[in-house]
């Protein structure tokens, strides 16, 4: 792990706090977390009003195409501050995740489940024999089980767009490592659940610099390099260059 951390460190000229800095620091960041909360909440409640004739012609054709629930809800790992003494830690705290249908209903997990493992083992043969052709991304793109709506949903990432709501109700921040399905975590090496670490977020550091185009340990690396270096700063520049990196549809899938 540590060639990515000396290499992928900088969202432009980001520095590295070392374990201890970061420990000590967390007791004196209760400003950062409140004003990081009330950002996420305005921004959130704000894009959902906006955002609302854009959702419903997304939730027309997910139920014309596969008439249906048009909202898939599954349960994710997140993580919630807990205050202990004069610091706080952070708890793994399950939560239901929402997004736009993209999959057909009742869809088997189980070939998700298998890329998963492949992934984080990095198996090149197993996961190239799941997708049925060798793939430079680093996720399921060959999947029979998705509707024809949710290619486009997800490649533009808008089937992401409800988590709007995970946000509002603090579930969620803005910023912040991806949640993980239950059995990804029970997979994770030991230093891998160090992305658990804080507040599971929309958008973060890896998705605005590696999406699906790196191996399993490198956008973990990618999501530790942001939990040492939180700071009002950095979540501004990861949610201004989210637009970007989501029209670029670079590593979408």
């Amino acid at each position: 792990m540590g060639s990515y951390m000396q290499n992928d460190i900088s969202l432009d000229e980001i520095g590295r706090s070392d374990t201890d800095a970061v420990m000590a620091a967390s007791r004196d960041r209760e400003g950062y977390f409140r004003i990081k909360r009330l950002m996420d909440f305005v921004i959130a409640a704000v894009l959902l009003v906006l955002l609302f004739p854009l959702m419903l012609l997304i939730a027309l054709s997910i139920y014309v195409y596969s008439p249906g629930p048009i909202f898939f809800v599954q349960e994710r790992v997140g993580a919630k501050r807990l205050f202990r003494n004069q610091g706080s830690c952070w708890k793994k705290s399950n939560f239901r995740c929402i997004k736009f249908r993209t999959m057909k209903i009742n869809a088997d997990p189980a070939i998700h489940q298998a890329y998963i493992q492949a992934l984080i083992e990095n198996d090149e043969e197993k996961m190239t024999a799941l997708q049925g052709a060798k793939t430079k991304p680093r996720k399921l793109v060959n999947d029979a089980r998705i509707i024809r709506p949710g290619k486009l949903l997800r490649k533009l990432s808008l089937d992401e767009l409800p988590q709007f709501w995970n946000v509002v109700r603090g579930d969620m921040s803005l910023v912040g490592p991806r949640p993980a399905i239950p059995y990804e975590v029970e997979m994770y090496k030991a230093w891998h659940l160090r992305r658990l670490e804080a507040q599971p977020g929309m958008t973060g550091l890896q998705q605005v610099k590696a999406r699906c185009n790196t191996d399993f340990d490198h956008q973990v690396n990618l999501d530790i390099q942001y939990i040492e270096n939180q700071s009002l700063w950095l979540d501004i520049k990861i949610l201004l260059r989210t637009p970007l990196a989501v029209l670029s549809i670079k590593g979408a899938y």
